[in-house]
C-alpha cells in the first residue's frame, strides 16, 4: 500500500509540474494576447471560443476518461482485445460527432450568425472549427495513454501543443489591423496547435505498439458510459455559450455600450477566470492519476483502499484552495495591473477568490464520482449548479454589473460541490470510524488560517508596493504569503515532509 501510495504521489507530482509549466505558458500567452488584440478583441475571441468549446465537448466529452476506464477494466479482467476495441470505438464515435458539425457550419455558416452577440465572432468560430476533428481524435489518444498509466507522454504533448499555439499566435498577431482581425489570427493559431497535437499523438500511439481493432463490441458500451459525462460537459459548454451571449446583452440593458459590454466580458472570461482556474492544474493532475486507481479498485471491489484514495483526493483539493485563496487576495490587484494592464481585472480577482474552494471540491468530487460509475448523478448535480449560474447572469447585472458572472460561478460550484460530497459520503464514508475528529481537524484548520494569512499578505503587498516596483512587489508579496502558509501548515502538522504522509 505504501509503495502504491508513493507511486501515486510521485506520478502526480511530475504531472503537476508539467501541467503548471503548461498553464504558466498559457497564462503568459493570455497576457500577450490581451495586449496585442485588446479587451474588445479578447471578448470577440472568447465568445467564439465558448461556442466552439460546446461542440468540442460534444465531440469528445467523456470519451477520454471513459476509454481510460474501459482500458483499466480490460486489464483488471485480463481481456487485452477489449482495449484495442475501446480505442477504435472512441475514434469512430469522435468522428461521428464532429464531422457533421464541420460540414454544416462550413456550408451554411452564415445562417447561424444569430448564435453570437457580435457577428464578428462567427468568422472566428468558423476558423476554430477547422481544428475540431483534430482535437477530438487527440482526446481519444489521451484517454488511451491514461488507461495504460502513461501520464508523462500526454503531459509533454500538452506542453508542446501550448508552445506551438504561443509561437504561432505571436507570429500571426504582429501588426493586427483591428480587434476582429486579431481574434481571427488567434483562432488560426489554435487550429495549428490542434493539428500538431493530433499528428504527434498518433505517431506516439503506433510507435508504442498501439493498434486498432473492430470497434463494434465496445461502441455501444462506450456510448452508454460516455453520454452522462458528455452531457455534463456539453451542458457546461452550453452554459458558457449562453453566458457569452446573455451577459453582454444584460450588461447593455443595464446601460453599457456594445463595445464596453464585450470588453467587460473579455476581462472576466479572458483575464480573471484563467487566473482563478489555476487550481484546476494541480487538481486535474491528481484526478488524472487517481482515476485509473479508483476505477481499478472499484471493479476489484477493494472498497477500503477506494475510500482512502477518495479522502486523499478531497483533502488535497481542499488544501490547494486554502493555500491559493490568501495568495490571490494579497496580490490579485497587483497581478491584474502587471499581467493585463487592467486594474479592474485585479479587483475582480480579489473579490472572487473565495470561489476557489467550492470550485476545487467540485472538480475532485466530480472526477471521483465519474471514475466509480456515477456519471448520471454528476449530470443531475451539474444542472442544479448551472441553473443558479444562469439566474445570477439574468438578474444581477443591473445591480452589480459584470460581477454577476463571478457571483453566479461561486454559487454554481458551491451547490454542485455540496451535492457531490453528500452523495459520495453516503456511498463511501471516507472518514474513518474513531478518527473522524482527527481527520476533520485537517479540514477545519486550513479554513481558520485563510483570514489571518490573507490580511498579513495584503499588508505586505501594500507596504512593498511603496518600496519596490510593481513586479518586485508582486514577487516578494507572493513569496511572503506562500512562506507564511507553508510554515504554518508545517508547524501545525497539516503538511509533513515525508512523501508517504503528504497525500
Amino acid at each position: 500500500m505504501n509503495t502504491r501510495k508513493t507511486t501515486v504521489y510521485t506520478t502526480a507530482s511530475i504531472v503537476t509540474a508539467l501541467s503548471i509549466a503548461e498553464r504558466g505558458l498559457g497564462f503568459l500567452y493570455r497576457i500577450v494576447l490581451s495586449r496585442l488584440i485588446g479587451a474588445e478583441g479578447l471578448g470577440i475571441y472568447q465568445v467564439a471560443l465558448s461556442l466552439f468549446g460546446l461542440f468540442l465537448t460534444v465531440a469528445t466529452g467523456g470519451i477520454p476518461i471513459t476509454v481510460s476506464r474501459m482500458i483499466s477494466k480490460s486489464k483488471a479482467e485480463r481481456r487485452p482485445n477489449d482495449e484495442q476495441s475501446a480505442v477504435s470505438a472512441g475514434v469512430c464515435l469522435c468522428l461521428i460527432l464532429s464531422l457533421p458539425v464541420c460540414l454544416v457550419f462550413g456550408l451554411f455558416g452564415k445562417r447561424f450568425s444569430f448564435l453570437f452577440s457580435d457577428p464578428r465572432s462567427l468568422t472566428v468560430f468558423r476558423i476554430l472549427l477547422l481544428g475540431l476533428c483534430f482535437s477530438a481524435l487527440y482526446a481519444v489518444m489521451r484517454g488511451s495513454f491514461w488507461g495504460n498509466k502513461q501520464f508523462l507522454l500526454p503531459s509533454i504533448l500538452e506542453i508542446a501543443e501550448e508552445s506551438v499555439m504561443v509561437i504561432a499566435g505571436v507570429l500571426l498577431l504582429q501588426r493586427v489591423a483591428s480587434p476582429a482581425s486579431g481574434a481571427e489570427r488567434a483562432a488560426l493559431a489554435v487550429v495549428i496547435s490542434y493539428l500538431f497535437s493530433f499528428s504527434a499523438s498518433f505517431i506516439c500511439f503506433f510507435v508504442r505498439g498501439g493498434r486498432f481493432s473492430n470497434p463494434k463490441p465496445q461502441l455501444k458500451p462506450l456510448f452508454n458510459a460516455t453520454m452522462p459525462i458528455t452531457s455534463v460537459r456539453a451542458s457546461g459548454s452550453l452554459v458558457n455559450s449562453a453566458v457569452a451571449v446573455l451577459l453582454p446583452v444584460m450588461l447593455m440593458r443595464a446601460g453599457f455600450e456594445n463595445g464596453e459590454a464585450l470588453a467587460l466580458f473579455g476581462v472576466v472570461s479572458g483575464m480573471v477566470l484563467p487566473v482563478l482556474f489555476i487550481p484546476s492544474t494541480v487538481i486535474g493532475s491528481l484526478s488524472l492519476v487517481l482515476v485509473p486507481e479508483l476505477s481499478e479498485d472499484f471493479y476489484k471491489k477493494n472498497y477500503e483502499r477506494l475510500r482512502k484514495n477518495i479522502l486523499r483526493g478531497i483533502r488535497f483539493a481542499f488544501l490547494v484552495a486554502c493555500v491559493l485563496i490568501p495568495l490571490f487576495y494579497a496580490v490579485g490587484e497587483d497581478l491584474g495591473r502587471w499581467a493585463f494592464s487592467n486594474a479592474q481585472a485585479g479587483e475582480l480577482i480579489v473579490k472572487s477568490c473565495p470561489l476557489l474552494l467550492p470550485m476545487s471540491l467540485t472538480m475532485i468530487s466530480t472526477s471521483i464520482l465519474n471514475s466509480t460509475g456515477f456519471e448520471r448523478q454528476t449530470l443531475f448535480f451539474y444542472f442544479v449548479g448551472a441553473a443558479v449560474l444562469l439566474l445570477c447572469v439574468l438578474f444581477l447585472p443591473a445591480y452589480i454589473g459584470v460581477s454577476a458572472y463571478l457571483v453566479g460561478m461561486f454559487f454554481n460550484f458551491l451547490s454542485t460541490a455540496l451535492c457531490n460530497l453528500i452523495f459520495l459520503f453516503k456511498k463511501y464514508p471516507f472518514f474513518e470510524k474513531g478518527r473522524g475528529h482527527v481527520q476533520g481537524k485537517a479540514f477545519l484548520l486550513p479554513l481558520l488560517y485563510i483570514l489571518p494569512i490573507s490580511l498579513v499578505g495584503r499588508g505586505a503587498s501594500a507596504l512593498l508596493s511603496k518600496v519596490f516596483g510593481q513586479f518586485l512587489a508582486l514577487a516578494f508579496s507572493s513569496m511572503i504569503t506562500l512562506g507564511i502558509t507553508l510554515a504554518l501548515y508545517l508547524f501545525t502538522g497539516l503538511l509533513k515532509i515525508k512523501k508517504k504522509d503528504f497525500l
